[in-house]
C-alpha cells in the first residue's frame, strides 16, 4: 500500500477521477489502546462497523482481543484474520445453522439472545453445550442518543426475569447486555440503562457473569461534540460498582465507531456546481450512506489550492442517477470552491467502508496510508483518569 503524508499530498501525486479512501492505522491504534487501557473492564470491538482485515490486525496488535461479530461472515472474517480472538455473537437473532457453526467450527462460545425462542435455539444448536457464556439483552433507552436502537431489539424489563432465570440455568456464565444507541452524547445514558439492570438483576434474583454495556461511544463531527471518553468511563465504572454483582461480575463494552471513525477519510472531486449545490463522486450508495440518509453531517475541507476563506453551506449531490443520491450537509466550504476541486471528507472510518455499494457502476476507491492526523479526536491523551475525582455527570 502506497503511503502519503496527508490528503494534499493525494492529489498532487495522483489528480484521481474516482474517489480515494485514506487510512489512518495509527489513529485507530491509539484508540484501541485507549479503550484497553482506561475502559474499566474487557472491550469488544464491533466488526460491523468496519470489517476491513486490515483494521482488525491493527486493534488486535493494540490490544483487541475479542470481537463483537453479528452474523456467521462476521464470524468466519475475524476468524480468518485472526486466530487467536475471542468471537462474542452478539445479534441476538439468529439461525440456528449460524450458531452451529460458530460454534462447532470458530470456537464461539459467547452468544446473546432476547427471547426464550433464541434460548432454545442456542442450546439445541450446541447440543445442551455447558460451557456457554449467554447474555440476555435488555430494551432500554436511547433518548440521549443521535442513532436510536431502542425497537428491534430487547426484552423489555417487567418480561426478564423469567428469561434471565431460564438462562442462568443452562449458562456457565450469565451477562445481562444492553446498547444505548449510536453516538449517545452524555454518560447518563448508561447510567439510567445501568438502573434497569439493576431492576432486572433484582427481580430475577440471579447471578450475573458479565454486565456488557454495548456499545453508543461516541465520536467527534459538527454540530456532535461529546463530553471526554473519559467522563463516560469514570460514570460506567461508578454505576457499575453500585450493582448488587459488582463482586461477581466483569464489565464489558462493544465500541464500533469509537474505535474505528477517526481510521479513514474520503477524498472527493467536485464535477459541478450548481448554486449552493456540489455534485461529487462519491454519495449515498457509497462511503456518505449515513450522510444521505441519516442526516449526517461529516467534516469536510477544500484540498485545493487558491481557494478563498470565506466560507458557504452547500449540499452534496452523489455521482448515481437517483434524486435519492442526496447529501443536504450543511457541508461549509470556500464559497469559491468550483467544478475539479477536491474536498476531503473525515470521520469516515464507522460505516463508510462498510455501507460503500456498486450501484450504477460507482463505488470504486484507491486506498492508501496517510501519516497526519483525522480531523477530530477523542484521544489526546491530555485528561486525567476522572475515576480519582468525584465528577458530576450532566443529563445532556
Amino acid at each position: 500500500m502506497h503511503h502519503y503524508p496527508d490528503a494534499s499530498a493525494v492529489v498532487r501525486a495522483l489528480s484521481p477521477d474516482e474517489p480515494v479512501i485514506l487510512n489512518r492505522p495509527h489513529a485507530a491504534a491509539r484508540a484501541a489502546r485507549f479503550f484497553a487501557e482506561k475502559f474499566p473492564g474487557k472491550s469488544l470491538y464491533a466488526v460491523k462497523a468496519n470489517p476491513s482485515p486490515d483494521l482488525l490486525q491493527v486493534l488486535w496488535e493494540a490490544g483487541v482481543t475479542h470481537y463483537d461479530v453479528a452474523s456467521i461472515a462476521e464470524v468466519r472474517l475475524v476468524r480468518s484474520v485472526l486466530p487467536g480472538a475471542v468471537l462474542c455473537f452478539m445479534h441476538p437473532v439468529k439461525s440456528q445453522g449460524a450458531i452451529a457453526e460458530a460454534y462447532t467450527v470458530h470456537g464461539v462460545r459467547v452468544f446473546s439472545l432476547d427471547s426464550h425462542e433464541e434460548l432454545a435455539k442456542i442450546v439445541a444448536a450446541t447440543s445442551h453445550a455447558e460451557d456457554l457464556s449467554l447474555c440476555v439483552r435488555l430494551r432500554v433507552s436511547s433518548d440521549y442518543s443521535e442513532l436510536s436502537l431502542a425497537s428491534k431489539f430487547g426484552i423489555d424489563l417487567a418480561d426478564a426475569a423469567p428469561l434471565l432465570q431460564a438462562t442462568r440455568q443452562v449458562a456457565d456464565s450469565l451477562g445481562v447486555c444492553f446498547h444505548v444507541g449510536s453516538q449517545a452524547m452524555t454518560p447518563f445514558a448508561y447510567v439510567q440503562a445501568l438502573e434497569r439492570v439493576r431492576a432486572a438483576i433484582v427481580d430475577a434474583a440471579v447471578t450475573v457473569d458479565i454486565v456488557d454495556v454495548g456499545g453508543g461511544f461516541p465520536s467527534i463531527y459538527p454540530g456532535m461534540e461529546p463530553p471526554p471518553l473519559e467522563d463516560y468511563f469514570g460514570a460506567l465504572h461508578r454505576a457499575a460498582e453500585s450493582l448488587p454483582v459488582s463482586y461477581s461480575s466483569e464489565l464489558w463494552c462493544e465500541p464500533g465507531r469509537a474505535l474505528c471513525a477517526e481510521y479513514s477519510s474520503l477524498v472527493v472531486k467536485v464535477e459541478r456546481g450548481r448554486g449552493d449545490e456540489l455534485y461529487i463522486n462519491d454519495g449515498a450508495y457509497g462511503a456518505l450512506y449515513d450522510a444521505a440518509h441519516v442526516g449526517w453531517r461529516f467534516p469536510v475541507r477544500c484540498i485545493s489550492a487558491g481557494r478563498g476563506e470565506t466560507l458557504s453551506a452547500f449540499s452534496f449531490y452523489g455521482p448515481t442517477c437517483d434524486d435519492a443520491d442526496f447529501m443536504e450537509g450543511p457541508f461549509m466550504l470556500p464559497a469559491d470552491i468550483a467544478p475539479g476541486d477536491y474536498i476531503e471528507v473525515g470521520m469516515l472510518g464507522a460505516y463508510g467502508a462498510a455501507m460503500k455499494t456498486a450501484f450504477n457502476g460507482f463505488g470504486q476507491a484507491r486506498v492508501f496510508e496517510v501519516a497526519d492526523e483525522p480531523m477530530a479526536s477523542q484521544y489526546t491523551g491530555q485528561r486525567t483518569d476522572p475515576r480519582a475525582k468525584d465528577n458530576v455527570v450532566s443529563l445532556r
